[in-house]
Order: structure tokens, then C-alpha cells, then sequence
């Protein structure tokens, strides 16, 4: 999926650079992880490490510039940055959500939609959740309500666990970090603290739930027109479009990474979700575009979906 060239947004939408929100919140664990989690911290749970190593309460690694050594994104103008430059086009994708979410959370629950904040980052960031380095991968923290982004990740994903390249598996990263937020507005983040190991435990159905957000943004992305103009913000997905963000959330499912790590799988310990499972519903999403469909905590089968049958 790429974006329509004339396509428009206001550049300071996403900060960029070190920072974030700070240490009063006793370092709590943020949630997510676009396309497979917060890859360290997955694999830390995984294999039954402590999570605590991972984020900090403390401050004692400095926040890192971000690579284009900037504090703005004053060079992402139009969809034709968005489509030659990642940085940029983390921020487009953003402003599309912004217009989905905009529009459709009102529309189907009543709830009108906060924006969250986005932020890029470089090395290493303070949050409100704690410290976290780019090795955590993309975030979203909600106690400050931030989604946090390395773009080095996408490259990661490709590198380490296989995921294809193409411009819907990164911008399934950043809609699946604001599905997260969608969680915080709607009540239903905390849900996966309450339960958080096991292949039908609450994490997993969060996280899933964020799959489906996802597939629910990517349903109207391309037909929805962005604010002030006739034409969305990108052009109509293909069906490699689709095969992309499917490829990047089978890439991390539980189970994948389980095999890769350890050359076995071990359920009881999951709080992503398996490959199919996520790929199952990010379709849902998809494939209705309804917020009601993506009540993964009513599912009495994760891996079959009631709007899939």
C-alpha cells in the first residue's frame, strides 16, 4: 500500500527525538509491540525471564537523538515523503489512523477518539511506563498515552524473523500500536495484566484484539477521505498489500518465535498469540471493519474467529 503523492498532514503530529514521559509511574510494563510485540521482552516471557530487566524505573541511560538528528518531521509534507521515507511514513500512517479512528470510534461505540501521542526514537527512551532501548521494539505506553517507534525495527522484522518488506507490514506495526490505544480509550487495556500468560489468557486476547484494530483500520484506510480533501490518505490496497501485513504478524505469533528461540513451543507461556491466530484477526478487522468484531474476550476459539465462519 503506498500513499497518494498529494496527500497532506501537519509535520509536528509525531515528535521526534529523545525524551518521553519520565519515572513517576514506578517503571511500569507497557503493552504491545506492533508486529510481534516487544521483541526482547516476548522472548524474555517466553523463555521465563524477568520482565523488569527490560523496562526500567530508572533513569540511567540517557534518551538518544533520533537518526535524522532532528526534533520534527518538517521534511514529511506530502504522501510522496511518506512513500520514499519510513520516518515519514510511520507519520502518515499515523494521520490516517487519526482520520479512521476519527471517525469510526464515535460512529460505532460512542466514545470519541483522543489522539495519542507518537514519538520516534533512537537508542534509548524515557517513558512514562519506564526505560526502554530499541531493542524493546515499537511500544505503546499507557500511562502517557504515547506510541514509541525505532524505524529500525522494520528492518528487524525482516532481518530476524522473516517478515516481508513491503509498506502495509510497517504500517501494521504503527495500527496495531494505536489499536493498544484504542484499548486505553475503551477501558480494555488493563485486561491483560489480570492474565497474562497462557494461549487463551487475557494478553493474548489484547494483543489479538490489537490485530483486529489493525485489519479494522486497514479496511477504511483506502477509502475513507483524509480531512479536507476527496481522496484518502493512501491509494486501494492490493492483495500483496494484505499478504504484507499478514507476513509480518505470522512472523512474530508466539509460536514462531518459540521455535526460532528454542526449537519448541510452549503455550502455557504465550501472551502474544500464534501466527495463525494473529493473522486470523487482523482479517477480521479487515474483512468487517466493525469494533464489535473484535471482541476477542467473548472468542471461545482464538484461532477461529465468529465473523471468519
Amino acid at each position: 500500500m503506498t500513499f497518494n503523492d498529494g496527500a497532506q498532514m501537519d509535520p509536528d503530529r509525531v515528535s521526534v527525538g529523545g525524551g518521553g514521559g519520565g519515572f513517576g509511574t514506578g517503571g511500569r510494563i507497557a503493552l504491545g509491540g506492533g508486529a510481534g510485540g516487544l521483541i526482547i521482552l516476548v522472548i524474555t516471557l517466553l523463555l521465563g525471564g524477568d520482565p523488569g530487566s527490560i523496562f526500567g524505573s530508572s533513569s540511567g541511560t540517557s534518551a538518544q537523538p533520533h537518526a535524522n538528528g532532528g526534533s520534527s518531521l518538517q521534511n514529511c509534507k506530502t504522501g510522496a515523503d511518506a512513500n520514499r521515507d519510513v520516518d515519514c511514513r510511520v507519520a502518515f500512517t499515523v494521520a490516517s489512523l487519526d482520520s479512521v479512528w476519527g471517525t469510526e470510534l464515535p460512529k460505532q461505540t460512542g466514545k470519541q477518539y483522543v489522539k495519542p501521542a507518537v514519538h520516534l526514537f533512537s537508542g534509548a527512551v524515557n517513558t512514562g511506563c519506564g526505560q526502554a532501548t530499541s531493542e524493546v521494539g515499537p511500544f505503546y505506553c499507557p500511562v502517557d498515552s504515547t506510541a514509541y517507534f525505532d524505524t529500525s525495527f522494520f528492518q528487524v522484522l525482516v532481518d530476524r524473523f522473516g517478515s516481508s518488506g513491503g509498506p502495509l507490514a510497517q504500517e501494521y506495526v504503527v495500527a496495531h500500536e494505536i489499536g493498544h490505544h484504542i484499548q486505553n480509550e475503551l477501558g480494555d487495556i488493563g485486561r491483560a495484566q489480570s492474565d497474562p500468560q497462557g494461549a487463551e489468557s487475557a494478553s493474548v486476547r489484547t494483543e489479538l484484539q490489537a490485530d483486529c484494530y489493525a485489519g479494522l483500520w486497514a479496511h477504511y484506510a483506502d477509502t475513507l477521505p483524509a480531512p479536507g480533501s476527496n481522496q484518502p490518505y493512501l491509494k486501494k490496497l492490493t492483495d500483496q498489500d494484505v499478504q504484507d501485513a499478514l507476513s509480518a504478524a505470522a512472523a512474530v505469533g508466539d509460536d514462531r518465535i518459540q521455535k526460532q528461540a528454542q526449537g519448541r513451543t510452549n503455550p502455557e507461556t504465550w501472551t502474544h498469540g500464534s501466527s495463525e491466530e494473529r493473522q486470523q484477526w487482523f482479517l477480521t478487522g479487515y474483512r468487517t471493519g466493525q469494533v464489535s468484531a473484535c471482541d476477542t474476550f467473548s472468542a471461545p476459539d482464538l484461532s477461529n474467529p465468529p465473523a471468519l465462519r
